[in-house]
């Protein structure tokens, strides 16, 4: 019998990383895919890119609306609020035989801890890493322990993974899933992102994604704006936005780039959301990626083009050397750009390693799933102490 194996996606940069690991699902006899869509996906303001979803061919089992209209700390935790019930509601329906969750959203722990209770095994992509201006870094943590199998990007964080007090075995090192994307995914010509999305886009043009810092004494009003002036410093280039997360602070980010954009009718556009193809087609169209997102950091290194990493949003997370970090002042930002548009620069991006592996992960996901018997109850791990012996979980006295 087919194992049932619910995914949750609830914001489009998630969905893209998924997207191979969905298409594995769908196409193998030993699993029946159960889509889990939410957050971000239902929102018009965002794009409503469950759209995208059902346009790439996959059914969608459960549609749960969580997201209020307001982006205070408050709404959020109201909004997670409403998540869980109808998580609670879905999974009550589809009862899956595991439950997917990649990385660290608000909207993941909702589903996350829903899952806890009604003792549904959780099976956490990216876990171990580290954000250290973002209360994301929290709630990855959060959902690790909330969590059965872990499937981490590099052997750094499956060793984090452990001192959180993961059984080693059932922690694996399969590399970042969204670098399978990257030799998968057809490319979109620039033309025809430009007709697709009613753009007139041009080369040399920036691609920038800022998210709002929500644990660090980081405005990001203010650094956004430092951006902007930044940006007005390479008036040969061009720029293309995307939208920020539905985090606390997103709103006032998004009427910034709206009133920058509207202000430079010919140099500057911003869309809610690019779509996976489009988006890998652009970050290697583009002459450096801008920002604060993980997707400069783990991604696109691997596509050959500068990032500019832009204060302390990702601070923690290994990088390639190809990404430049800088801080937040106007002049930092415009000094990172320069370094990018170099010739060094762009050489290292085409040479650069990326620390996150090979893009083989979704086939050894489905080979661990596979090979795996439903989880019991889990027991700690205690890390060994010199000079002491462990008892199978159990705290030493």
């Amino acid at each position: 019998m087919a194992r049932k194996v619910a995914v949750f996606t609830g914001t489009r940069a998630e969905y893209g990383l998924l997207h191979p690991l969905l298409v594995k699902f769908r196409e193998s006899p030993d699993f029946e895919l159960q889509l889990i869509v939410s957050g971000m996906h239902l929102s018009p303001r965002f794009g409503e890119t469950w759209r995208t979803i059902e346009q790439d061919g996959f059914s969608i089992d459960a549609k749960v609306e969580m997201l209020l209209a307001s982006d205070t700390a408050c709404g959020v935790a109201k909004s997670m609020g409403l998540g869980t019930l109808g998580f609670a509601d879905a999974l009550d329906r589809l009862r899956p035989d595991y439950l997917v969750i990649l990385g660290d959203r608000y909207e993941a722990l909702a589903i996350a801890q829903a899952a806890a209770v009604m003792r549904i095994p959780v099976a956490h992509l990216h876990g171990g890493e580290v954000t250290e201006g973002a209360y994301d870094d929290s709630i990855r943590h959060a959902i690790t322990k909330l969590s059965h199998l872990h499937f981490v990007a590099c052997e750094e964080y499956r060793q984090r993974v452990i001192q959180l007090g993961e059984q080693p075995d059932t922690v694996w090192d399969v590399g970042a899933l969204g670098l399978e994307n990257i030799r998968t995914v057809p490319r979109v010509p620039l033309a025809n992102i430009n007709q697709q999305l009613g753009l007139k886009l041009a080369r040399p043009f920036f691609l920038v994604t800022y998210h709002p810092v929500t644990a660090a004494d980081e405005d990001p009003g203010e650094t956004f704006g430092n951006l902007l002036a930044a940006l007005d410093q390479f008036p040969d280039h061009q720029v293309l936005f995307t939208y920020p997360n539905s985090d606390n602070g997103g709103d006032q980010l998004i009427k910034m780039i709206e009133q920058y954009v509207a202000s430079r009718p010919a140099t500057a556009w911003a869309v809610p959301s690019l779509g996976l193809a489009r988006y890998l087609s652009a970050v290697e169209e583009s002459a450096a990626v801008i920002g604060n997102s993980s997707s400069g950091i783990i991604e696109v290194p691997s596509l050959s083009v500068p990032g500019v990493n832009i204060g302390v949003r990702q601070k923690g997370r290994l990088s390639a050397d190809s990404v430049i970090h800088v801080g937040t002042e106007a002049e930092d930002i415009s000094r990172g750009i320069h370094q990018a548009l170099g010739d060094d620069a762009k050489t290292l991006a085409r040479s650069a390693t990326n620390p996150y592996g090979n893009g083989d992960t979704s086939r050894r996901i489905l080979e661990v799933l596979m090979q795996s018997s439903r989880p019991g109850a889990k027991v700690f791990y205690d890390l060994p102490k010199a000079g002491l012996g462990r008892t199978n979980g159990q705290n030493n006295r």
